[in-house]
């Protein structure tokens, strides 16, 4: 018990001196922090993440809300409005989602740049880390330069595959070859597989993976890389191996993000999991946005970089595991 006392101190101590630490850094660089809802009334329909309904009963039809995964939706309303750059701090939920990284509830920082190109967000996500690090809490020192890989690069320096260009068959092959892999999957999901077997435990300690094959792009604008193949403007930034932050060159035309979330849909109701409504204020509001980035980046993950932390339950005062 005195153990466990001393952990959970020591954990809200770090916690509360890295929140000040954040706000402090986005206060310095004039990014309004903002609040939206944690519960509404639609949800993210990306297929690989579920969220959580919550029945409200004291509408005149009541229906499902749902607490949300990412702020995301609700903050791109707020630029349609001209907020300007945003950030903010918030608890999401994602059902499903337990392990050493995961909890399904978790606390997620994001914030989005209007006028700014992916770039000049991995700069100062770049930055944003190494303000972070660069405390006497920090058992991780800040790096002196973090690496930017494309997706194609790493593809073709581990499996001499080109992710963009090479059919299904051809990174199945290289699956089999590599790994032990031998449920079929589609493209995207070896590609993945690929990601996290092969790829992510030969990373330097810190880096940004860049430029995605369009099947992965999200919510991101897809553009010609230097070559002229489609990609996905987004990147992640990994930390000593661990998936940190997830970032976009956002989409902001309303039929493209009206078809993709649709063949979401498709793709939820294939594999049988649950369907939600098209957010569609968000669609409304979508045109009305600026040239925007935005990141998102699990603070509890970046906490656990900080302190040293094996598992996420470290750095949580309490975990749904929890009697």
């Amino acid at each position: 018990m005195a153990d466990r006392k001393k952990q959970v101190m020591s954990s809200l101590q770090a916690r509360a001196r890295l929140l000040a630490n954040l706000r402090g850094f986005f206060s310095e660089r004039g990014i309004l922090e903002v609040e939206t809802p944690a519960l509404a009334p639609t949800t993210g329909t990306d297929p690989h993440i579920d969220s959580f309904a919550v029945p409200v009963h004291h509408l005149p039809e009541p229906r499902d809300y749902y607490l949300q995964t990412s702020p995301e939706f609700a903050m791109k309303r707020l630029l349609a409005l001209g907020s300007g750059p945003i950030y903010q701090i918030s608890k999401v939920f994602r059902a499903g989602e337990s392990s050493r990284l995961h909890n399904p509830e978790f606390t997620m920082l994001e914030w989005y740049r209007p006028h700014f190109t992916m770039e000049q967000l991995m700069d100062e996500t770049a930055h944003l880390l190494t303000a972070a690090l660069s405390t006497p809490d920090s058992k991780a020192a800040p790096p002196k330069t973090i690496p930017r890989l494309s997706y194609k690069q790493l593809f073709q320096q581990h499996l001499n595959l080109n992710p963009h260009t090479a059919t299904p068959e051809q990174v199945a092959e290289a699956a089999h070859r590599t790994t032990d892999i031998n449920t079929p999957l589609d493209k995207t999901a070896y590609l993945q597989r690929l990601m996290a077997l092969i790829i992510e435990p030969n990373l330097p300690d810190f880096c940004f993976i860049y430029n995605y094959p369009v099947e992965q792009c999200a919510l991101a604008t897809i553009e010609p890389d230097a070559d002229g193949t489609p990609v996905a403007r987004r990147f992640e930034l990994y930390a000593c191996g661990v998936e940190l932050a997830n970032g976009y060159q956002e989409l902001t035309d309303p039929t493209e993000q009206r078809r993709r979330f649709q063949s979401d849909l498709t793709h939820r109701r294939t594999n049988g999991a649950p369907l939600y409504p098209l957010d569609e204020n968000l669609l409304a509001a979508l045109s009305a946005i600026p040239p925007t980035a935005g990141a998102a980046l699990g603070l509890d993950r970046l906490l656990m970089l900080i302190t040293g932390a094996e598992t996420i339950a470290d750095v949580l005062t309490f975990t749904t595991d929890d009697d």
